[in-house]
């Protein structure tokens, strides 16, 4: 308990606000309650402090690695990895804190590529990089459950995400899809709900918030194969999906900046759709639609993935509780299937969108009172004006106009926030 919370309660007695016996009995209960909490620092420093270990281990290894025998490199390529089998075990065994399992599970998650890679070149086996991470995220899955392992859980993400970019986008012999990066996916998303469910404000939820939808924008590209107006669409709906996820129930309470599938399903969703407010994408887009099969069932799956979340949330919270960046995905879906051979109609559909998104952002922010959410939407609308400098034939004076005039709107809007909060406060 920290110092300054103990003179804030001497002042309380002192006032006699408190007696001395309460202000006993709320120590006691804080210093039991900080008893059984790990020491997230402590954890931390754990985790790099097993970093640093196998990197040391490895490196001294290294520098006399010719010398040794076939035999002697195959023991000790094996010696890290029955470590962090040990530390593991006597973790796990013993019920040690959580400190111990997550340093332990971070040495023995990268013994086992190390012991991988080890083997692999003393037998001179061959293999790709992508079925090396295949065997590794396969190999250490597990353990995820085994030590309950925040970090093992997010080393676990960044791998699977590698695997998919480079067996489906950099491996430039043969393109395949990583249909097993769905499958690792799936294996993460309970130990994420039972954290989530536990403490929704944790940092650790905070970090997996962020980290999964990054993860499944980066990995969607090794799904989107040859079609590349094609794969607009797949990630239009992908961050309808994650935006319709950071707006349930669950998630209700949580602040903006620690709703990573909210910020990110905005922002890539007001991306996207800028982008096609200009004329040259639209005629990218083929007068009949002749997709790969593999492109088309993807689009379809998350569409329907999407529209569930929808569909959930306005049965959870009503049809009015829905906001224009929930359904802008299914918005642009009619424009592009239906409109997209319609000349200068679907242009001006989507620069309605884009500024129609600009105001649901401010009227969102202006209700609840937050700033950056207000600011997000004025700048949407600030970017479309200047996007519609590059191919618009309007002269200096009326783009100055204009420039004056968003410039106010950011200045009056602010100001009447900050006046209605103030007379809230009072």
């Amino acid at each position: 308990m920290s110092s300054k919370f103990n003179k804030e309660l001497q002042i309380l007695v002192r006032d006699n606000v408190i007696s001395p016996e309460i202000s006993s009995k709320i120590e006691k209960y804080y210093a039991n309650k900080a008893e059984g909490k790990p020491n997230s620092l402590f954890m931390i420093f754990g985790v790099f402090g097993a970093l640093l270990i196998g990197s040391g281990i490895i490196l001294m290894l290294a520098h006399n690695w010719d010398d040794f025998s076939r035999l002697t490199k195959t023991i000790l390529a094996f010696v890290p990895l029955v470590i962090g089998q040990a530390m593991a075990g006597f973790s796990i065994l013993k019920n040690k804190s959580n400190t111990w399992k997550e340093a332990s599970g971070t040495f023995l998650f990268f013994s086992v590529g190390a012991s991988i890679s080890l083997v692999s070149q003393i037998y001179n086996i061959p293999g790709e990089l992508g079925s090396f991470l295949l065997t590794w995220v396969v190999l250490c899955l597990p353990l995820i459950y085994l030590l309950r392992s925040h970090a093992v859980t997010l080393l676990v993400i960044v791998t699977s995400t590698y695997y998919a970019v480079q067996v489906g986008v950099w491996d430039y012999r043969c393109h395949a899809t990583p249909w097993l990066y769905l499958i690792f996916l799936l294996g993460v998303i309970p130990h994420y709900w039972n954290i989530l469910k536990r403490n929704v404000s944790g940092n650790a939820v905070t970090i997996f918030n962020w980290i999964l939808p990054i993860s499944v924008v980066v990995a969607l590209s090794a799904f989107v194969g040859n079609g590349d107006v094609l794969g607009f669409v797949m990630y239009i709906i992908m961050f309808g999906l994650l935006y319709n996820i950071g707006r349930l129930s669950i998630f209700k309470e949580l602040r903006t900046l620690r709703n990573g599938f909210l910020i990110i399903g905005s922002l890539g969703s007001v991306i996207c759709l800028m982008i096609f407010t200009f004329r040259w994408i639209w005629e990218d887009v083929p007068d009949q639609f002749n997709y790969d099969a593999q492109e088309v069932y993807t689009t379809i799956v998350l569409a329907i993935v999407t529209l569930s979340v929808l569909g959930y949330a306005t049965f959870k919270k009503g049809i009015r509780s829905i906001n224009l960046f929930q359904i802008a995905f299914i918005i642009f879906g009619l424009v592009y299937f239906l409109l997209s051979s319609t000349g200068i109609i679907p242009i001006i559909l989507m620069n309605l969108l884009v500024f129609a998104l600009g105001m649901s952002a401010i009227r969102i922010g202006a209700n609840k009172f937050n700033f950056g959410i207000l600011n997000f939407g004025l700048l949407i609308i600030s970017i479309l004006i200047i996007c519609r400098f590059f191919d618009t034939g309007m002269s200096f004076v009326i783009r100055g106009i204009l420039f004056v005039l968003v410039g106010a709107g950011f200045f009056l809007t602010n100001y009447i926030m900050l006046k209605k909060q103030k007379v809230k406060k009072q």
